[in-house]
């Protein structure tokens, strides 16, 4: 781990005088999702429209953000985002925020390869300890990076934040410039969702597929979370955990006792993440917890770290698959929605470790302006993104059923897919299949 040489000894400094820091054209960096400052953020939103031609880097904001707030005409700041949240999303829409396109196990190696040293850098961590680090909490991802990079670091501390462990989860004093004494506002939570009936019937499909001794990678949504719910109830025994995002879903698992990693050769009974985004329940598990660690984004989300680990399963969601297998999972036509995260990664990862799978799941059909329509389709949407390529997919299920299409030729796909498809749509699905000679001639059913 690198560390940085801070320019002189860090001062207290309040978050007036920081702004203060800040000029007209510089890039300024808040990191990502619990890492993001709030007593900063506030004061340089109220003196936004003081500064011009401002940009700033961030990934997934968890709460409104000042800066954009107070300029809504984005005549101030413009903000790049590696990820969206729905807050994001709004923000895109409204011309306020731009996506950077990542694999997110790539992005400390961008900021260390491609990425100019960042003006300023602003981060919410843990209170000192006695040693003289402040810990980073449950969200590890590229933040030494961003700490290596950076012309001038602000520290903002935030006494609720959890203690956690793992390589690069502290930042010394001896590294920072200026430190914010922050604010007592809780965590931001992301809500845990009951599963739908929808999400349960693809849960069943996967957790017929899940092996004793599987090391899992759940991502978001309602269908992992379903998973992980019915995990507790399956008898599998000796899971591990190796992922990019920590959950409510597999913190209940470990708390009811059905993780414990022992097949696991990287980390033994060790749950391996990077960021944590889930409630309160979530967030206490973590803290102190030398059970969990919070390592770096290219550690868990690298492919050929995930493959070390054999039986490595990951579970992903997806809004729109094709005939012949690719999965959209981030945009809608030309509307930017999350971001490709970890799961072309993690569908590689799996794939290449001993007896490995991945799934990418959806429901089938989704409603739109009253209209009901396949997710299953011929076509992508136009302008659609492609997350997972044809040749990476693996198994795909909806609440109809699960195929895996490794080794299948697209008429094998097509009619594979097609029977994953709600019944409405199958029978226009299978016209143009043939129309378009994805099913040959004589190709029957």
């Amino acid at each position: 781990m690198k560390i940085r040489k801070a320019s002189q000894s860090a001062q207290k400094i309040s978050a007036d005088q920081a702004v203060n820091l800040v000029k007209s054209g510089m890039w300024l960096d808040y990191g990502a999702t619990l890492c993001q400052p709030n007593v900063f953020d506030e004061a340089l939103g109220a003196r936004i429209t003081e500064f011009s031609d401002l940009k700033m880097r961030y990934c997934l904001a968890m709460r409104p953000r000042a800066v954009l707030t107070n300029d809504p005409e984005g005549k101030h700041i413009h903000v790049f985002s590696s990820h969206f949240s729905g807050y994001d999303r709004a923000k895109h829409d409204a011309g306020l925020c731009s996506y950077i396109p990542v694999n997110l196990g790539e992005v400390a190696d961008y900021y260390r390869r491609f990425i100019d040293p960042i003006d300023i850098v602003v981060l919410r961590v843990g209170a000192m300890d006695a040693e003289g680090n402040f810990n980073l909490g449950p969200t590890n991802l590229w933040h030494r990076a961003l700490v290596e990079r950076a012309k001038t670091l602000i520290i903002e501390t935030c006494n609720v934040m959890p203690r956690v462990y793992g390589e690069g989860t502290t930042i010394h004093v001896s590294e920072v410039d200026y430190i914010i004494e922050g604010d007592e506002a809780p965590l931001a939570e992301l809500p845990n969702l009951a599963p739908r009936d929808v999400d349960q019937a693809v849960a069943r499909y996967i957790t017929s597929e899940i092996d004793d001794g599987a090391c899992l990678q759940i991502g978001i949504g309602g269908m992992p979370n379903a998973v992980c719910s019915l995990l507790a109830h399956s008898g599998i025994k000796d899971l591990g955990v190796h992922t990019e995002m920590m959950t409510d879903g597999i913190a209940e698992l470990y708390r009811g006792g059905h993780i414990n990693g022992a097949r696991k050769k990287l980390d033994v009974g060790k749950i391996v993440y990077t960021f944590a985004a889930g409630t309160k329940s979530l967030y206490d598990t973590l803290d102190e917890n030398d059970d969990m660690l919070c390592q770096p984004v290219e550690y868990t989300n690298l492919p050929h770290m995930i493959m070390q680990n054999p039986r490595a399963t990951a579970i992903n969601s997806t809004t729109q698959v094709d005939l012949t297998g690719q999965a959209a999972s981030e945009s809608d036509g030309n509307r930017h929605l999350t971001g490709t995260g970890g799961q072309a990664q993690f569908v590689r990862g799996a794939y290449g470790s001993e007896n490995g799978k991945s799934f990418i799941c959806l429901p089938s059909v989704y409603e739109k302006n009253g209209k009901r329509a396949s997710r299953i389709v011929f076509n992508l949407t136009e302008g659609n993104i492609v997350t997972t390529t044809r040749a990476d997919m693996m198994y795909v299920v909806t609440e109809y059923g699960i195929v895996n299409l490794k080794g299948k030729s697209v008429s094998e796909r097509a009619k594979g897919l097609i029977a994953l498809a709600h019944p409405d749509f199958r029978e226009e699905l299978e016209r143009q299949a043939y129309e378009n000679r994805l099913l040959p001639r004589g190709f029957s059913f």
